[in-house]
């Protein structure tokens, strides 16, 4: 299970090493196989920033721009394409059929391009709202405003409640999206033999249990899979879909009374909205005097491709078997910032089109306000500085969004360290603490 999501090799002189073998020794008595074991890591965040050289601190308005217009140029040179697909066609003396696959061929590859530079964009929206664009307020609020709005996010209320995300990843009560549900959440079958709290060694009659009641087909996990892609991103900006199931009735990113926001927030919220409405503005006056039908090809399906990609990214980042989830008694702010994994998503697409969104995430949650094209050698830093307590994984990233979906099912109530449970009522790992707890949280969300 999640066999190709591995730790770095550890350095001998790493904080906590020492106890870690201590505590490795005293797992022994949980009869749990060496693959099983999770030792919590018990850094500061102090040890983490002071693990980065502090040049990739550095943020460059004029540096982060040229991504931008790298982005926006290579989207206008698609869209340029697009219009001229007919003329292009028109010029070979094709058959009916012919002339409609080689359109629906080249509209296709429209679609997916434009989607992924899309992506490219609301990741440099993304690093604004994070103050990573450059030194200035201003103009990262002023860049972020622009893109995201163009790309129909609230701005400043999803800047806010993304804060909240980083200030408390992977908490199981402050956590913002992708918080995982438990077994009474789901009303999934109570446990019947004590094997089932840690989820190892279950004995094979209740695993055959639990599949039969919550197993699914690979036809239903497909199709949940694309509801889940093109309706997530929306939902969880509208009715706080995947968010935290205890936040009251009507929690929107749209609307400034929102539990998520501060009453000192109102004005910002006031503004993300109104930049949303100019740009479905602007998309009616288009569909009025050019047709809807063009809206709906050159920008709504891109459109659809980002929400995918973004849903498919983040939900990447933070959910897998092997990723730990901390209740308020075990949680900080280090620990919170490593319970994510570095993905390579698809060769050179990943590195120059989505700006290493999927290789530097425990980086970024580590420092947000480190800029992208500086986050690939803070990466490096944190992998030799953690050890062990880097997680990355080198699996092709499609085939484990349909694994880890599949596989990530629910937690149990009440737990410390939890992690995912499948069908099987099975687990990956048991968590180790290592030491007490450490208060050390930090972001700004002014």
């Amino acid at each position: 299970m999640s066999a190709t999501l591995r730790h770095r090799a550890a350095s001998p002189a790493k904080a906590g090493d020492t106890d870690k073998k201590q505590l490795i020794r005293e797992a022994e008595e949980l009869e749990l196989s060496e693959g099983q074991k999770f030792v919590v890591p018990n850094f500061t965040t102090k040890q983490l920033l002071d693990a980065i050289p502090a040049h990739c601190f550095k943020r460059s308005a004029f540096k982060s721009s040229l991504y931008v217009v790298q982005d926006v140029a290579a989207l206008a040179v698609l869209v340029y394409g697009a219009y001229h697909i007919d003329s292009f066609l028109s010029r070979f003396n094709l058959s009916t059929a012919a002339t409609w696959g080689a359109r629906a061929a080249l509209w296709s590859a429209y679609w997916i391009a434009a989607g992924l530079f899309g992506t490219g964009l609301w990741v440099i929206a993304h690093e604004a709202g994070h103050q990573a664009y450059s030194t200035s307020k201003t103009i990262n609020n002023s860049v972020g405003w622009v893109l995201h709005s163009a790309l129909l996010v609230p701005y400043h209320s999803w800047r806010i409640s993304h804060g909240r995300h980083h200030a408390a990843t992977g908490h199981l009560t402050r956590d913002e999206v992708f918080v995982p549900k438990t077994r009474s959440q789901l009303g999934y079958p109570e446990i019947k033999h004590e094997s089932e709290y840690k989820g190892i060694n279950v004995p094979a009659w209740r695993q055959a249990e639990l599949r039969e009641a919550l197993g699914e087909s690979p036809i239903g996990s497909l199709w949940n899979l694309f509801i889940h892609q093109i309706f997530g991103w929306p939902l969880y900006l509208i009715r706080n879909a995947s968010g935290q199931l205890h936040y009251p009735k009507g929690t929107s990113h749209f609307k400034p009374s929102s539990i998520i926001f501060k009453p000192s927030h109102f004005w910002q919220i006031i503004s993300s909205d109104i930049g949303v409405f100019l740009t479905l503005g602007a998309l009616g006056v288009w569909g009025y005097f050019r047709g809807f039908k063009e809206v709906v090809a050159v920008y709504l399906i891109p459109y659809l491709w980002v929400n995918h990609w973004l849903v498919f990214i983040t939900f990447l980042q933070h959910t897998d078997p092997l990723l730990p989830h901390y209740s308020a008694k075990t949680w900080t702010f280090a620990r919170g910032a490593l319970a994510t994994v570095d993905r390579k998503f698809l060769g050179p697409i990943g590195k120059y089109v989505f700006h290493g969104i999927c290789e530097t995430h425990v980086s970024h949650h580590t420092a947000s306000r480190i800029p992208h094209y500086n986050a690939w050698e803070a990466t490096d830093a944190l992998k030799k500085f953690l050890g062990v307590h880097y997680q990355e994984s080198d699996e092709n990233m499609l085939y484990s969004f349909y694994r880890i979906y599949r596989e990530c099912l629910f937690i149990e109530d009440g737990e410390d360290i939890a992690f995912f449970k499948n069908a099987s009522g099975l687990a990956a790992k048991v968590g180790i603490e290592e030491g007490g707890n450490i208060s050390d949280s930090g972001l700004d969300l002014k």
